[in-house]
């Protein structure tokens, strides 16, 4: 058995009642991140604060000092990882209240100045205290933290807290973001540390709602065929220039992944081909090269043999963009990493060939259409948090008596909340921010009945005409918007199922791209099996995903 590891945070412990609340600040990514308090017997612990503005937490300090309680908005704060939608509002926070304590795991303390590129390092404070992984630390002498590492980013973590009272412990999981398989520079969460914790709470992110992923390493391949294709035979096949590619991604996490992607793929290796590394993602390489005793020992051993990012030498060659090569970029084939807030124009200047740019899936990138260079625009997959299968893993393996989904559109979280499988085993909540959610503890089941989610609707068919009807209540998801958006859908069989999707105006513009004109090409646009840019082939590898028009597999059959 661990011992535990003492630490004095500057509180003392009242004896209170022992209820456990959560009071969600923000649950969501796309606007003010994640911030997150919650109660434990008499302590108030802050779970993130991806908050930009601390005036929701002070105006509840004024009611509370009102009231005579404590001048300060918790106890103490706990920082899953350094990503901006759970960190960025830390220093102002620290500002506010310098004695407030602050913890994350030693990593994270490191990448968390990268929030505030616009401080010059040496003048940020030192205000967030590393503890140890895997080890419990006494905050107080009731009060227990443990941290475990969660995937997703160098130095995320799951934070297990547990109040200890004469009677029992209550024990409560926050996951943070997590994800359960490896990636290139973290290893996935494991599921056997954090089995058996007779767990009461967990707080859990469902970033992807219900969908469900290819594995990682397919995942993987399919980038790297798709960039692949670009640099070497162009988007349309009647068009036989290859293309420049463009990554936009955040500053941690991401770019790194591609950028060892791109380094070590057999598509790439040894090829002839320059990486130029922009902005915010260049610092974050330089941040990963400071972490090198932390990252996996496969990236230890690559990096014994050659550098890990910048390497003029070795082929592909990765750089540092510098502002006077942007004349010549571009006139041979290129791939550019660069920051999800660059303005891309700077790259897509005339002269410079075509370009392809590529934005991740789920990730909030803003970009213009109007670029002086011929350009295309496609979305890619690459997870950096676990889909909805994993996510329902994660919560069968731990058992809890509530869970609560955080950090998500509403209407994923819905999905989420509103799964048969979890709402007859366990208290579901999905809180929108600013509601107290009251979280009993007992021996009894009392499932609150899940929100309706389903429609009904009526079938109608007339001749060669099939219409289906649906109640005016199903445009009130704000999905809706985006599924409506051309007046067109897409309708596929799985199983007895009949699967139906709105057509997006990017997919009638590469569908009104030209076609291959030429029957000989052994390609998806002359394939017998592709329609509306899908892989209709049951023995086709890419059967039932979208494909290109100038795509090949090994399961081709020529359309005539």
């Amino acid at each position: 058995m661990r011992d535990n590891v003492s630490i004095d945070s500057g509180f003392d412990a009242p004896e209170v009642a022992h209820e456990l609340e959560c009071f969600p600040y923000s649950v969501q990514h796309q606007d003010e991140g994640v911030c997150l308090l919650v109660k434990m017997g008499p302590y108030r612990i802050l779970l993130d604060f991806g908050l930009t503005n601390i005036s929701p937490i002070t105006k509840d300090l004024t009611k509370s000092a009102q009231r005579g309680s404590s001048p300060m908005p918790a106890d103490l704060v706990l920082v899953s990882h350094a990503h901006a939608d759970h960190a960025r509002g830390l220093l102002t926070l620290h500002q506010a209240f310098p004695l407030l304590p602050i913890y994350a795991s030693e990593v994270t303390t490191k990448l968390l100045p990268l929030n505030w590129p616009e401080q010059e390092l040496p003048g940020i404070p030192s205000f967030c205290q590393a503890l140890p992984l895997r080890s419990p630390v006494e905050i107080t002498g009731n009060l227990i933290v443990e941290l475990f590492p969660a995937g997703h980013l160098p130095g995320a973590v799951a934070i297990l807290l547990t109040y200890h009272t004469p009677n029992r412990d209550y024990k409560l999981l926050y996951t943070g973001d997590f994800f359960l398989s490896n990636s290139r520079f973290v290893e996935g969460l494991r599921l056997d540390e954090l089995r058996g914790l007779n767990l009461d709470v967990l707080l859990i992110e469902g970033s992807y709602g219900t969908s469900r992923h290819p594995h990682r390493r397919n995942q993987e391949n399919q980038l790297a065929e798709r960039i692949n294709r670009a640099i070497t035979y162009g988007i349309p096949v009647a068009n036989p220039e290859s293309y420049s590619v463009i990554l936009p991604t955040p500053a941690l996490g991401l770019g790194q992944e591609l950028l060892m992607l791109l380094r070590s793929h057999h598509h790439f290796t040894g090829r002839d081909i320059d990486v130029w590394v922009d902005g915010a993602v260049a610092t974050g390489c330089d941040a990963y090269l400071e972490l090198l005793p932390h990252l996996p020992a496969s990236v230890q051993n690559f990096a014994r043999h050659q550098p890990l990012f910048w390497d003029e030498r070795i082929k592909p060659r990765v750089r540092r963009l510098k502002p006077e090569y942007l004349a010549t970029l571009g006139r041979s084939p290129c791939i550019v990493l660069t920051d999800s807030s660059a303005d891309l124009s700077k790259y897509c200047q005339p002269n410079t060939g075509n370009w392809l740019i590529l934005l991740p899936e789920k990730i909030d990138i803003n970009f213009s259409h109007n670029y002086l260079a011929p350009t295309e625009v496609e979305n890619y997959l690459l997870a950096q948090h676990s889909d909805g299968p994993g996510t329902t893993q994660l919560i069968h393996n731990l058992r809890p008596q509530h869970v609560i989904f955080v950090h998500g559109s509403p209407s994923y979280l819905a999905d989420l909340t509103c799964l048969e499988e979890l709402q007859n085993r366990y208290h579901v909540h999905s809180p929108a921010a600013g509601t107290l959610v009251e979280l009993p503890i007992g021996e009894t089941f009392l499932q609150p009945a899940a929100p309706e989610t389903n429609y009904e609707g009526e079938l109608t068919e007339l001749g060669t005409v099939i219409t289906i009807t649906l109640p005016d209540a199903v445009t009130a998801d704000p999905r809706w918007r985006q599924f409506a958006d051309t007046g067109l859908i897409a309708a596929r069989w799985q199983g007895e199922d009949l699967v139906l999707r709105g057509l997006s105006p990017r997919e009638l513009l590469n569908q009104n791209s030209p076609r291959p004109t030429s029957s000989d090409v052994e390609c998806c646009g002359n394939c017998r099996y592709q329609r509306g840019q899908r892989c209709l082939n049951p023995v086709a590898p890419l059967y039932n995903f979208k494909v290109t028009l100038d795509g090949y597999c090994p399961a081709f059959e020529r359309l005539t």
